[in-house]
C-alpha cells in the first residue's frame, strides 16, 4: 500500500503543516486581515479589497476555507465570509507551541 510521505509524520505536525501552508501567500495574509478588521462576515466582493483578479482572490478564499481558517456561506447567489474563530485559536495555539518547540532557550512545555 502507497503512503503519503507526509503520513510518516505526527498528525498534529500535519494539522500545523496544513494551517501554515494555508498562510504561505501574503494575498491570504491580507484576506485575513480585512476580515478582522471589519469584525463582520463580508457579503459581496473581496477582491474590490485586495490589488488582484476575482478568480484569484476567489481561489485563495478557498484555499483559506478548506483549511477552516473562514467561513462561507451561501446567501442567495452571494457568500458571506467570516472568520472561523475557533480555527483561529487553534492555529494561534500551533503556532506558539511550535516555535517554543524549536526556540533552544525555552522551558515552555507544550502538549
Amino acid at each position: 500500500m502507497a503512503y503519503a510521505k507526509t503520513d510518516l509524520f505526527d498528525p498534529k505536525l500535519n494539522s500545523t503543516a496544513v494551517l501554515f501552508k494555508a498562510l504561505a501567500h501574503p494575498a491570504r495574509l491580507a484576506i485575513l486581515q480585512y476580515l478582522a478588521e471589519t469584525k463582520i462576515c463580508i457579503t459581496g466582493d473581496i477582491s474590490d479589497e485586495l490589488p488582484l483578479s476575482r478568480t484569484t482572490v476567489n481561489q485563495h478564499l478557498k484555499e483559506l476555507k478548506n483549511a477552516g481558517l473562514i467561513q462561507g456561506h451561501v446567501d442567495g447567489v452571494k457568500v458571506n465570509y467570516c472568520l472561523n474563530p475557533g480555527k483561529i485559536k487553534e492555529f494561534e495555539k500551533a503556532a506558539n507551541c511550535f516555535i517554543q518547540k524549536i526556540n533552544i532557550d525555552s522551558d515552555y512545555k507544550c502538549g
